[in-house]
């Protein structure tokens, strides 16, 4: 990503990144040095490369998908209240609050087999009539046929916990 660094004499202590026209400008104190300077663009460019992948995820395709495994692997007795994209999963691939009804799946997903997406939005389903690990919950996550080859995915690639 082309980066431009904008220094100014009247900013004292933040440092700002934008997207503009593809470029990445940064806007920083005059007085910071460059060396303290880096790692702070390093990171604000991390996370506006996260922000633009995370916009063109879309949301209703997931929807779609969890209403289609609610019927086919939980006849249709699941109240999902929403199921979306996130950009700040570092350790997961899906994280479910059962109490409100809401799934949220990693941005990481989406470079993935299709296979592996369905099976974490299968898993967090199951999330809300099991909210653990336990036997019963593993009985409603291997209704989904390549349950295993997706977990076996997951661990290759260092998400999926080996304990499950």
């Amino acid at each position: 990503m082309d980066i431009q660094v904008i220094r100014s004499k009247r900013r004292r202590k933040t440092v700002s990144a934008r997207l503009i026209d593809g470029r990445c400008v940064v806007r920083a104190p005059a007085h910071l040095s460059e060396a303290a300077l880096e790692p702070v663009v390093k990171k604000l460019v991390a996370k506006l490369v996260r922000k633009e992948e995370g916009a063109a995820l879309d949301d209703a395709v997931l929807e779609r998908l969890a209403r289609t495994f609610n019927r086919r692997y939980f006849d249709g007795r699941l109240s999902c209240t929403s199921i979306r994209w996130v950009t700040n999963q570092r350790a997961c691939a899906g994280s479910c609050t059962p109490a409100h009804g809401t799934i949220r799946i990693s941005h990481r997903l989406a470079k993935m087999p299709d296979f592996v997406r369905d099976y974490v939005i299968v898993h967090e389903l199951a999330h809300l009539l099991e909210a653990n690990h336990s036997p019963a919950f593993w009985t409603l996550v291997n209704r989904y046929p390549l349950a295993e080859r997706a977990r076996g995915y997951l661990m290759a690639v260092g998400i999926e916990d080996v304990e499950g």
